[in-house]
């Protein structure tokens, strides 16, 4: 039965054009091909890079967090309770005002006691900010570390200025070793992003970031596969183009360097805008649309690949829509710009604990009642 399944997996005419076939990828005469056996080698490299992760977060990421001011937010827990605990975990995390007074009858607690437990509870499961600059600063590192590694592996190759030289030779192709190291320690990655999501700050887009992983190591295992290496290779360098940039205005947003983060999302917005609206669709998605079918008849691994690049479109579309409504918060009433994925962390107290501290702390101070600090007892001694 696997055997069946296997060859017709990977029966030549789903992979190539009429007419090519596996054997045109077979060495030889000193000339190295791309196979699928190679692909392997990215699990280890995953496993690798989680490891590197740990360690790069407690050596370089908290202490540079540290520098710039930013601590472990400790946050009070709350008391257990079976009942609310299950309601939370089962049910839902926000309860209604009905189901709230459902639970007050079922507690014997007052309604205050139970909005003011859920608080803290939602609170509890938030990461915490040197969670989120710890994770920033990992993908900085290497989405900065392998843009430039792609640059120097494209810089003097003629397909970075003519794309139709993606295709010239088609699928006889020789791998060179700058290509199969990026193509390894991309796929790695974001194998190991993968294998971290549960782990990582969970956001508003947590099933499109899921998508997105899963598409993009489809799309770069088909490319290597099928030796679509040249496209895959220029798709790779144009997405790192603007992902450090995206995460170098986050660890600025956690330190609260205001100024500096709102200048590289605006950097990073235009970087985004262009390469992934602009010349991701009308460069690189036309030359794998329009051009192979000049060369040789559509198949089904060409369908197969601009498929993927289509659904990875669509979510550039829907990224963009979030950047532009955040440049245009910011530009308009020049606030701070905020990840609108995240969710926002929720006051511990409720308006009539804070009023009651607010009084309690009144009559410690000698103030008025209604709140306006006039003189306390030393100021009125020293009168």
């Amino acid at each position: 039965m696997l055997g069946w399944l296997s060859r017709l997996f990977w029966q030549e005419h789903l992979w190539f054009p009429e007419g090519l076939g596996w054997a045109d990828l077979e060495d030889r005469d000193g000339h190295v091909y791309a196979k699928a056996r190679d692909l392997w080698v990215a699990l280890p490299i995953a496993l690798l890079f989680l490891m590197i992760r740990l360690l790069f977060e407690r050596v370089v990421a908290t202490p540079l967090a540290s520098l710039l001011g930013i601590k472990e937010t400790v946050r009070r827990q709350v008391a257990h309770n079976q009942t609310l605990e299950s309601y939370y975990c089962n049910t839902t995390k926000n309860p209604t005002q009905s189901s709230v007074e459902k639970l007050c009858k079922q507690t014997c607690w007052t309604e205050r006691q139970v909005q003011h437990w859920f608080r803290r509870r939602r609170n509890q499961d938030r990461p915490n900010v040197l969670k989120k600059f710890c994770e920033a600063s990992w993908r900085f590192t290497f989405y900065l570390l392998a843009f430039i590694c792609g640059l120097g592996a494209l810089i003097d190759k003629p397909w970075l200025y003519d794309l139709e030289e993606m295709w010239k030779g088609f699928p006889t192709l020789t791998l060179l070793p700058s290509q199969y190291w990026y193509y390894m320690l991309e796929l790695g990655f974001y194998v190991s992003l993968l294998f971290s999501v549960a782990s990582d700050v969970k956001r508003k887009d947590f099933k499109e970031q899921i998508v997105h992983h899963l598409a993009t190591i489809t799309l770069i295992s088909f490319s290597w596969c099928v030796n679509y290496i040249r496209a895959g290779t220029l798709i790779m360098f144009l997405h790192d183009s603007a992902d450090y940039l995206l995460e170098s205005a986050k660890m600025f947003n956690y330190a609260r360097w205001k100024n500096a983060c709102n200048y590289l999302f605006i950097l990073f917005a235009g970087v985004f805008i262009i390469t992934r609206l602009i010349i991701f669709p009308f460069w690189i998605m036309y030359c794998t649309w329009v051009y192979p079918v000049t060369l040789y008849a559509p198949f089904f691994g060409y369908y197969f690949f601009n498929g993927l690049l289509l659904v990875l479109q669509c979510l550039h579309i829907f990224w963009a829509a979030l950047i532009v409504r955040l440049a245009f918060r910011f530009l308009t009433s020049n606030s701070s710009v905020e990840d609108e994925r995240s969710d926002k962390e929720e006051t511990d107290e409720s308006a009539e604990e804070n009023e009651d501290m607010k009084n309690r702390e009144i009559k410690k101070n000698g103030l008025t009642q209604n709140g306006h600090a006039v003189y306390n007892s030393s100021h009125s001694k020293t009168e």
